[in-house]
């Protein structure tokens, strides 16, 4: 598909997955409208420094304002909605700030886009939907398993979007990425944690160290974003994107740590540990769906990827607060 000229609207744009997926609409030649949450500073999030920033359409506003989020989709084609919270040990203790954001926001994208009558809505999930994975590689038919408020918040999403495609046809392709890293991420995310502690402090302190994770680099999952887009035959389909391979936390911290010639021991922080009901012990992406219906496959390896966000970690970390723990 030629991008050129296509009026798109990218929710939570001012991101880390979205600030990305926004560049590379601008970079395609897309007219870019990006709907950032407003604060009294100004700030537009990651755009703020995107060499992209003048070509793009900033709206300031709340996903949970029904009045801003139908005035962002006026006259666009396509609409990428990844607003959210998404801090999952944060949803312990505001579970009701995820509902309102999560679910009753993503009505509002959903009402505004039936209303405008817009080509496409790409809505976003979550391999968190799955919960513990009951059988591996997960495929999109496995059960949904609310196992953290943010998680049940983001089902609730998931299946109100489905809803609109079958209630009112309004065309709705679902994205469910897989453990998304790379340049940007926040420290609330396992990566950043640990490629920051090691750069600034004698130990890396971690949560449980068992749990496997299906790790995709940013720029391969902002791929799996405009496939689906280009592809008529993923409306009304959910599809994952994720590498299909899994590695442990304690692992991961390992791979770091070498990639960055790091001698210094992990140690569990028990403040990081989740609830143990709601600890995700293993997810891997079953990713057929994606090669077959839209011939996306991920170009980064873990390596690959690593090494590039180490990099930008590594130029970046005054952003980062070394010794506190993010929630």
């Amino acid at each position: 598909m030629n991008w050129s000229g296509r009026k798109v609207l990218v929710t939570g744009a001012g991101g880390f997955i979205g600030s990305h997926l926004t560049e590379r609409l601008v970079h395609l030649g897309a007219r870019t409208r990006a709907l950032v949450r407003y604060n009294s500073s100004g700030s537009f999030g990651w755009l703020d420094g995107s060499p992209c920033k003048k070509d793009v359409e900033v709206i300031a506003g709340d996903i949970r304002d029904l009045d801003i989020v139908q005035r962002a989709v006026q006259q666009v084609e396509y609409v990428f909605h990844l607003a959210a919270l998404i801090g999952i040990p944060y949803s312990y203790h505001a579970p009701i700030s995820y509902v309102r954001t999560n679910v009753e926001g993503t009505v509002n994208v959903l009402q505004a886009a039936l209303n405008a009558d817009v080509n496409l809505v790409v809505h976003t999930s979550t391999s968190e939907v799955y919960g513990t994975a009951r059988y591996v590689p997960i495929d999109e038919n496995h059960t949904l398993q609310g196992q953290s408020p943010y998680s049940a918040s983001k089902i609730g999403a998931d299946k109100l979007a489905e809803s609109f495609y079958l209630s009112f046809n309004l065309p709705v392709s679902i994205i469910r990425p897989f453990n998304t890293y790379g340049p940007r991420q926040s420290a609330r995310a396992i990566i950043p944690t640990i490629t920051v502690q090691a750069l600034t402090q004698p130990a890396v302190s971690l949560g449980n160290l068992e749990p496997l994770r299906d790790l995709t680099y940013v720029e391969d999952t902002v791929e799996g974003f405009i496939e689906i887009a280009q592809h008529t035959e993923a409306i009304g389909q959910v599809i994952n994107i994720g590498s299909g391979q899994e590695i442990s936390i304690g692992d991961l911290a390992k791979t770091i740590l070498k990639l960055m010639g790091k001698d210094i021991p992990v140690i569990r922080d028990k403040q990081r540990i989740r609830p143990r009901g709601s600890e995700v012990e293993r997810l891997c992406a079953d990713t057929r769906k994606a090669q077959q219906l839209l011939g996306w496959s991920p170009s980064n390896s873990l390596k690959q990827g690593l090494m590039k966000t180490i990099e930008w970690i590594q130029l970046n970390y005054e952003r980062y607060q070394a010794d506190t723990y993010i929630i």
